[in-house]
């Protein structure tokens, strides 16, 4: 977003500045932009905010997908236990079998990525 276009606005609407953190959006910039455009105060926004990242959190904790239409799916997969390779040593090193979340953008997402409506 650091061209300052918001993800999900309409006809590629400019986004009101938030504070750079290395272009991260944060908890409080997710409950600003409620705040200011369904107008709750800025503790209810933040409420908010907290109570659907709490419920994505879970479902994922629970090794469900969860999948956000128009926007993408956040996937849990079981990664096998492998042999990997200290980059420095070149020696092999074990690693373990864990589960992983990946982040599969939809098709929507990646057109407005690469310009595309």
């Amino acid at each position: 977003m650091a061209n300052g276009a918001a993800v999900g606005a309409p006809n590629g609407a400019a986004k009101e500045e938030h504070t750079e953190r290395n272009g991260a959006v944060t908890r409080s910039d997710l409950a600003d932009a409620v705040h200011r455009k369904i107008g709750l105060s800025r503790a209810e926004s933040a409420k908010y905010v907290e109570m659907v990242l709490d419920e994505i959190f879970e479902r994922i904790v629970a090794r469900e997908d969860v999948k956000l239409s128009s926007f993408g799916a956040f996937i849990v997969r079981a990664k096998k236990e492998r042999l990997g390779r200290n980059p420095k040593t070149g020696d092999g090193a074990k690693i373990s079998a864990r589960l992983v979340v990946s982040f599969k953008p939809s098709n929507i997402l990646r057109a407005r990525i690469n310009g595309g409506e």
